[in-house]
């Protein structure tokens, strides 16, 4: 059905944008940082990072495939597609930035770099505290 192959090329679309929050978001708040704009200790923007990161990480480490990937394929077969094989001119290019292929190897000790300078960056660049709503 039609409306399966939109949804996926949606699901394709916000996994881009997760992928260039988890890139964008170190560079902004070491910016940030210099030019002391507060959104960048927000805790909320900092830990959301953290932990989208750590997942990414404990995922690859462990052979996992993205849930974001398996629900875009599902609706991609759902659709009459073959996984893996967006349809439309700019699914195709989101896929090519988004997957590349590489040994697991690469990924893990890729992304676990990043998340270590991810997690250097949240102590020296410390979010402002949680605050209790009441």
């Amino acid at each position: 059905m039609h409306h399966n192959r939109v949804l996926a090329d949606a699901v394709l679309v916000l996994h881009g944008l997760i992928v260039l929050f988890n890139i964008g978001a170190l560079p902004v708040i070491w910016i940030g940082y210099f030019r002391k704009w507060r959104f960048v200790r927000n805790p909320y923007f900092r830990w959301a990072h953290l932990l989208l990161l750590g997942f990414v990480v404990i995922e690859t480490i462990c052979g996992f495939s993205c849930p974001l990937t398996l629900l875009e394929d599902a609706l991609r077969v759902a659709g009459g597609e073959s996984a893996g094989q967006p349809g439309g001119f700019v699914a195709r290019w989101l896929e090519r930035l988004i997957f590349w292929d590489a040994p697991a190897a690469v990924f893990i000790a890729a992304y676990g770099l990043f998340f270590a300078l991810v997690v250097f960056t949240f102590f020296r660049v410390k979010p402002d505290p949680l605050r209790n709503a009441n």
